[in-house]
């Protein structure tokens, strides 16, 4: 679980104690991953909101892609800066976690290709391909930073960066 803030009090935190705020996950990779992940999910999704995206059935589909995982990598954000994922224990957060920014990251190549391919130059209406553009842009580079964040969640998955010695520490403490 290395990777993860707040690893090594995992099984120490009591189920019935008020959620309290991790710094120390606002400063760690994955923390920091997550809220250029919001910030640029909440980009692409406005940008193509606020063009006619309804008329194009592609942009649909990034509208989707994006909305949809912007309110789940909030809802992740939340439960880890809360340090909620210590009271559900039993749930197999590093591999959730790794699943999800796979999937994320799969899903937004899909929406940023769809989304490039769908931008037409001599759109008759110029702000909608600027924004569609734009738009785009914030899809490939959300799609990074998911795909960086599925990295460093597999790292945390199979507790790389720490030896036997220390994981046997920190599991029993």
């Amino acid at each position: 679980m290395a990777g993860l803030p707040g690893a090594a009090r995992a099984r120490s935190a009591s189920p019935g104690s008020p959620p309290a705020l991790d710094g120390s996950f606002l400063l760690s990779p994955l923390g920091g991953l997550m809220g250029a992940q919001a910030v640029l999910g909440l980009l692409v999704w406005s940008l193509i909101a606020a063009t006619t995206y309804h008329l194009h059935a592609a942009y649909g589909w990034v509208m989707f892609v994006s909305l949809f995982f912007w309110i789940l990598t909030l809802l992740f954000f939340v439960t880890y800066l809360l340090q909620l994922h210590q009271k559900f224990y039993m749930v197999p957060w590093p591999l959730l976690l790794m699943i999800y920014n796979a999937v994320a990251t799969v899903l937004y190549l899909t929406a940023f290709v769809t989304c490039a391919a769908a931008v037409q130059p001599m759109s008759w209406r110029q702000w909608d391909y600027n924004r569609r553009a734009a738009a785009s842009f914030f899809a490939c580079v959300t799609m990074i930073t998911y795909g960086v964040s599925t990295f460093f969640s597999f790292r945390a998955w199979k507790g790389l960066g720490s030896n036997a010695a220390t994981s046997q520490v920190t599991d029993h403490a």
